[in-house]
């Protein structure tokens, strides 16, 4: 079964089984010889066992080992594999804290070749869109790009929200969950994206942004070469200052539309009922325990 679908710089095919059998046509455009691509990274909580600030419901990140978001890996072997193919510049851009210059060590590690840290207490307490606006003006800072890539979601917010809403921002096309990218040319992808029920195989313009999933590749493991050459190599630190464009009221905690009440962890309860019975007392028992709890 086959549908397409054309709009604006998108044009999507969907195939209900597109495992068995789907013959996909390379791309008929132009190749051009290099492909500037930007991958949003994130350092997160290497544990789940984190504190939560009472007063602001932000997590507490001091003293918690952290970690690359996993995600981020897969975009970032996605953009590396891209520019071996195309030619160009992998540039890692991430928002956080002094020590978020861990991750893009690592990213350094697995080759890429420059790092942004936006690094300033008025970014902190941002939700999803106050990230995604702080992240976009980050990349215009970064100049001229043919592609961004980010993680699908990051461990601990699981919202899936700041890649979308950075192409939103910087008003270019998007496609999320991306499990493989079928053809690529500096101009134009050929990305296959998961749609939960069916698979889409979406071709799309650049500059655009993506978000991968886990299936979308293996990423590649830091090399200790790589780590002792890029050892002294530098991480630019931007603050709210280096960012011509930005608007104070719309970053951290100002420029957060949604606040946490409460982030609390889930109560543990190891009560169990076990009912003995025929088939009939058993549904009675099931249903008069369903009625003492109110559930029906």
């Amino acid at each position: 079964m086959e549908k397409v679908m054309n709009s604006g710089n998108v044009a999507i095919e969907t195939y209900k089984n597109i495992e068995s059998g789907l013959t996909i046509r390379p791309c008929s455009f132009r190749r051009e010889t290099i492909m500037n691509i930007v991958v949003c990274i994130k350092q997160v909580p290497e544990t789940s066992e984190v504190e939560v600030d009472p007063v602001t419901g932000v997590l507490k990140r001091d003293g918690v080992e952290s970690k690359m978001n996993p995600f981020d890996l897969y975009a970032l072997e996605t953009a590396l594999s891209l520019k071996e193919k195309h030619g160009g510049k992998v540039s890692v851009i991430s928002m956080g804290p002094p020590q978020a210059e861990a991750v893009i060590r690592e990213a350094y590690m697995m080759g890429a070749d420059e790092g942004v840290l936006m690094s300033d207490r008025r970014f902190a307490g941002a939700d999803t869109l106050a990230t995604a606006y702080t992240l976009a003006q980050g990349i215009k800072r970064l100049g001229d790009f043919d592609l961004i890539v980010t993680g699908m979601q990051t461990t601990d917010g699981d919202t899936a929200q700041v890649g979308p809403g950075i192409a939103e921002l910087l008003e270019i096309p998007h496609v999320a969950y991306v499990r493989r990218v079928h053809d690529s040319y500096p101009d134009r992808l050929l990305v296959e994206q998961d749609m939960a029920d069916t698979y889409e195989v979406v071709e799309v313009s650049c500059p655009c942004l993506i978000t991968v999933t886990k299936e979308v590749n293996v990423p590649r493991l830091p090399s200790y070469r790589k780590k002792l050459e890029t050892k002294d190599k530098p991480i630019t630190v931007w603050s709210m200052d280096d960012l011509e464009e930005c608007d104070e009221t719309s970053c951290g905690l100002k420029g957060s539309p949604t606040q946490v009440e409460r982030i609390f962890p889930p109560e543990v309860n190891v009560e169990k009922t076990v009912l003995r019975g025929t088939g009939e007392e058993l549904g009675k028992a099931v249903y008069e325990k369903l009625k003492e709890l109110r559930f029906v």
